[in-house]
């Protein structure tokens, strides 16, 4: 009805004017030369052009008004109104309870065909009778494209409104049945229209659900982060003839790096440092476990006995592809020894001065990865200490960087210079030479690894 009116005064206007022209057209020209009467004929078709659109805009705005706003059609027109601005199920549910139930006395079913999973249903007879959902569900599977339709009283298909009882909206295994006896005096235009914006609304639902997810899983990482950074020294310990500084930068807030360092006695102080394969929640957990079987062990002196015992705990945690790279020693100042094991760390360093400039010794691996293959071959070394002695530890975030040509900086003349430079500072100094020149050596590039240091210097 509505769509047929607004054709009819389309061409009621549109000949009512056209009358109105040829009438003022055939009594004025003759009053007036040609050209006189052409540009007379030229402003009236424009001055009627103008008033026919302007006519049939306001003919057509009072008759929206009289059929979506007035008269039945305007249930469905404030449910389509309020269904734009929901968000979330409880909002459409209100939407429902307000527009459909209480004003239209409308009944609802919500279901999901996939699984026949009733997501809402009113708490009328005919929507909370199962029997209902099982002949729609015979009746309507989701093969059905995303469109509206029109059922009868006997919830089967029908093609015209005028034998409608009622309509469903699908947007793809979502199905949306209102069920009303009056369904037939409801304008057609509105049914699209709240199809449109029923799809709408699951778009706008499944984003809304995404960044939810995505914000209570940044929540989770946050705390395996905060987690992770409690297995880290907060503060490392006052060590008698001993300078420490460390540096930790992870790539993402979850980092498969570690340090730590546990003093034994007055003398010996363990340091370990280590990078575990791969990032995220597995690498932090292997981390975790590292530190804490470490922290357990009462002999923290057999350095053998520690790498075996952290294999073994690795290796009972099953996770596929898991292992670490450490680098764990003993720091006697009485003695004047380090001892340690390399499991395959990129090699640490022993910074000296001898005859008046320092040297560089590194402290080569005698240990294969830990946590993955066995591990029977694990020597531990022994080298000696001197005072002034630097000892620098560092996952391979820093001798990996690369620069623009692709040149690593470990296998830089810079980054031996610059080690051997540093030395002569406090062990803070030569942390801060180093993590600015891994930044400055990058470029604007972002990093690609976890940028992880302990410096250990035996102070004069």
């Amino acid at each position: 009805m509505y769509n047929l009116l607004k054709k009819i005064i389309k061409v009621a206007v549109l000949i009512l004017c056209s009358l109105f022209f040829t009438a003022v057209i055939f009594t004025m020209v003759p009053q007036f030369p040609w050209w006189g009467g052409a540009l007379t004929a030229t402003i009236l078709f424009i001055v009627v052009s103008i008033v026919t659109v302007l006519l049939d805009k306001a003919a057509k705005k009072r008759l929206h008004e009289y059929f979506f706003i007035e008269r039945d059609t305007r249930f469905l027109s404030n449910f389509y109104r309020d269904l734009r601005f929901c968000y979330t199920l409880d909002d459409l549910i209100e939407v429902i309870h307000r527009d459909l139930e209480s004003a239209a006395d409308c009944s609802v079913l919500y279901v999901n065909m996939e699984n026949h999973y009733v997501i809402y249903n009113s708490p009328s007879r005919i929507t909370t009778d199962p029997e209902t959902l099982r002949v729609l569900s015979r009746n309507f599977n989701t093969s059905y494209a995303d469109d509206v339709y029109f059922i009868d009283s006997d919830l089967g298909l029908v093609s015209k409104t005028k034998n409608a009882r009622g309509f469903f909206f699908v947007a793809g295994t979502l199905h949306f049945y209102v069920l009303c006896r009056y369904t037939h005096v409801f304008e057609r235009d509105i049914f699209e229209n709240i199809q449109s914006e029923f799809c709408s609304f699951q778009h706008r639902t499944a984003i809304i659900s995404d960044l939810t997810a995505i914000s209570e899983l940044a929540k989770e990482w946050n705390m395996v982060a905060e987690t992770q950074l409690s297995f880290l020294p907060s503060v490392l310990p006052t060590v008698k003839n001993v300078n420490m500084a460390a540096y930790f930068r992870p790539l993402v807030n979850v980092s498969g790096d570690y340090y730590h360092v546990m003093p034994m006695d007055e003398n010996r102080t363990l340091f370990l440092l280590g990078d575990v394969s791969g990032k995220g929640l597995a690498a932090a957990l292997v981390m975790g476990v590292v530190i804490n079987t470490i922290k357990i062990i009462q002999d923290k002196n057999d350095l053998i006995q520690v790498v075996k015992s952290v294999d073994k705990a690795i290796k009972a945690m099953k996770l596929q592809d898991k292992y670490t790279v450490l680098f764990i020693c003993v720091v006697d100042t009485k003695e004047m020894t380090i001892r340690y094991v390399n499991a395959s760390m990129a090699d640490p360093l022993i910074i000296s001065k001898k005859t008046g400039s320092y040297e560089i010794e590194p402290l080569t691996s005698n240990c294969s990865l830990v946590g993955i293959i066995d591990i029977d071959d694990i020597r531990m070394d022994e080298k000696p200490l001197h005072k002034g002695d630097v000892i620098l530890m560092a996952s391979d975030g820093v001798s990996e960087v690369m620069d623009e040509s692709g040149v690593e900086l470990g296998d830089t003349e810079l980054y031996t210079d610059t080690v051997k430079a540093g030395a002569k500072k406090n062990a803070q100094g030569l942390v801060d030479d180093i993590s600015n020149l891994v930044l400055t050596y990058n470029g604007n590039k972002k990093l690609r690894d976890d940028v992880t240091m302990l410096v250990v210097k035996v102070e004069d």
